[in-house]
């Protein structure tokens, strides 16, 4: 393991210098991996552990929208794709990776086939945290695994794909066998992770609502459109507000970010943009401060928990879903959006071929 200093408080993190991809071999070589679940992470993680030579199979009902996805990703019925069941008993590692609001559905069919020694995964910590809500209680005899990618599932296999690898928390909520971490660990490296740091199920869980309703979507979303609307209302046009508050971001600025910071990217910017944002910045905070506190109390309430699981478990729940989405869709912001993203320059894209399979996790080794 390398001590970071992050800004002044030091972390301990893991790196596939420390732990390499041969050593996640090494540890899960006796090892069946079964995915149940194949719909946001599901796919990412279990193509990624088998480009990198990771036993995997996958558990998904017959039939369905996954279960056809899994076959066009190359899984075959009878060898590495089963139902739910037939994988959950094969396995020795079980990534529960169902949504949040089919946990409580699918737990009673995965739980008894839970054996002494195996190992239960996880990619979020709803599912243990809210228990109470869930009603996922893992027998004592078994490790209880955390490996949270920081990013979408398309993410985690695009990252992988480049090399880059995706950033990831883990953590362990059971020790049964002695070796709960190192197992946990070697997951994480098999998964394409880019470096993994410590957690804990609660922390995992409570960041990531606060996070995704926060800045990650909620509160980018809830910016964009205000700043587009006001645009809009004085006479701009939507080239010109949606290039001011969406292209310019994701194309630009957020790219500076990235490669050195916000300080960096102030720095490299024009000195009207500068001196507006350092000054604008802190009016913005103050904003939207009580908002953030407010959005974080209801996470450690378990408000945010309950409202998604009796939400997104209602029968007429996609329907309303797709009418939300249709409707940010439809949008005249996105509508432009949509507008200058076919307006961009065609680059000529470098072709993913077979060659640079688990270049993600052997990146580093």
């Amino acid at each position: 393991m390398a001590t970071i200093d992050f800004g002044g408080v030091k972390e301990t993190v893991v790196t596939r210098k420390e732990f390499s991809l041969a050593k996640a071999r090494k540890v899960l070589k006796k090892e069946t991996v079964a995915v149940i679940g194949y719909g946001v992470q599901g796919p990412a993680q279990a193509l990624n552990m088998k480009d990198n030579g990771i036993n995997v199979i996958v558990g998904q009902r017959k039939g369905t929208s996954s279960w056809k996805r899994a076959l066009k990703d190359g899984w075959k019925p009878g060898v590495d794709l089963f139902e739910i069941e037939e994988a959950a008993e094969k396995g020795t590692v079980l990534q529960f990776l169902v949504s949040d609001a089919a946990l409580k559905k699918v737990w009673p069919v995965i739980r008894p086939h839970l054996k002494a020694g195996d190992a239960l995964y996880f990619s979020h910590g709803f599912g243990i945290v809210y228990n109470d809500l869930t009603g996922v209680v893992p027998p004592k005899d078994i490790d209880v695994l955390l490996c949270a990618p920081k990013g979408s599932g398309l993410n985690v296999r695009r990252n992988f794909l480049s090399g880059a690898g995706i950033n990831s928390s883990y953590g362990v909520y059971q020790d049964a066998t002695g070796r709960a971490e190192e197992r946990c660990i070697a997951l994480g490296i098999a998964i394409g992770s880019g470096y993994l740091f410590p957690t804990t199920f609660e922390k995992e869980v409570t960041s990531d609502l606060y996070g995704e309703r926060g800045i990650l979507m909620g509160a980018l979303a809830g910016v964009m459109e205000a700043q587009y609307t006001v645009l809009r209302k004085n006479g701009h046009s939507p080239s010109e507000a949606f290039n001011e508050t969406v292209e310019e971001l994701t194309q630009s600025l957020i790219r500076l970010v990235d490669e050195n910071g916000m300080d960096w990217m102030f720095a490299n910017c024009s000195t009207t943009a500068q001196r507006g944002a350092l000054d604008w910045a802190p009016k913005f905070k103050k904003a939207t401060l009580p908002v953030f506190n407010d959005l974080y109390k209801a996470v450690k309430t378990k408000d945010e928990a309950r409202r998604v699981l009796k939400t997104c478990g209602a029968k007429d729940y996609k329907e309303r879903l797709d009418k939300e989405l249709t409707a940010l869709h439809n949008s005249e912001m996105w509508q432009a959006g949509e507008a200058v993203r076919s307006l961009r320059p065609k680059g000529k894209a470098k072709e993913i071929t077979k060659s640079t399979k688990g270049v993600g996790g052997r990146a580093g080794n």
